[in-house]
């Protein structure tokens, strides 16, 4: 079992940039696949990205390809998305998600795994 916090979220003007982290304990960090997800008001909750044990392989939603960057630190228990020229439609609680696989799932049903989720606010 792993348990995750988020943090990093925030009130950001659009072209702008943030990060938010995801810190995990409990099991072996490096036994899961990690990936992110948002949920916008009145929205379902999406798929962003996500990375493998190791970090070697990555996938990434069409709408945040070349903008986002997920990235993650087994040495520290972290993972991270790297978020740049922000638009308002970024605007959503973001969550990161776990689960024991060599898989990238894109489905936020094959994660086992969740954090509480912060909340990211891009200004016009």
């Amino acid at each position: 079992q792993v348990q995750l916090v988020e943090s990093g979220g925030g009130l950001v003007q659009a072209g702008g940039s943030s990060r938010l982290s995801c810190t995990a304990s409990g099991r072996t960090f490096s036994s899961y696949a990690m990936g992110w997800f948002r949920q916008a008001p009145g929205k379902e909750r999406e798929f962003v990205a996500s990375t493998s044990r190791r970090g070697g392989r990555t996938r990434y939603a069409d709408s945040v390809q070349g903008r986002f960057t997920i990235s993650r630190d087994n040495e520290k228990n972290t993972l991270y998305l790297q978020m740049n020229s922000l638009k308002p439609e970024d605007t959503a609680v973001y969550y990161c998600a776990a689960v024991d696989s060599w898989d990238l799932p894109r489905e936020a049903n094959s994660y086992v795994y969740w954090g509480q989720g912060t909340q990211v606010t891009v200004s016009a």
